[in-house]
């Protein structure tokens, strides 16, 4: 897949997820969070108010650290389909 293909794809996926209404189960957002991070290089920590929502997503992110920002687009598209796909 081109690299523009993949952002097309991963832009979507996004779109996706922003646009749907129904609430998302816990670990599927910080599966979604950590993916995201990676894959638009934004390092910055976690901001949550509460302290043990931080702790999780510092979490999410460093057991993903070993991955290229590419592969963390193709693995949240791949999360994303998957959901769509099996929550029926």
């Amino acid at each position: 897949m081109t690299p523009e293909a993949l952002n097309k794809k991963f832009e979507d996926a996004v779109d996706c997820i922003n646009n749907h209404t129904e609430p998302f189960p816990a670990d599927f957002l910080l599966r979604l969070y950590a993916y995201y991070k990676k894959a638009t290089n934004d390092y910055g920590r976690p901001n949550s108010r509460k302290q043990i929502i931080n702790a999780f997503k510092t979490n999410a992110l460093f057991q993903i650290k070993n991955i290229t920002p590419e592969e963390a687009k193709e693995k949240y598209i791949e999360l994303v389909n998957n959901y769509f796909l099996y929550r029926k």
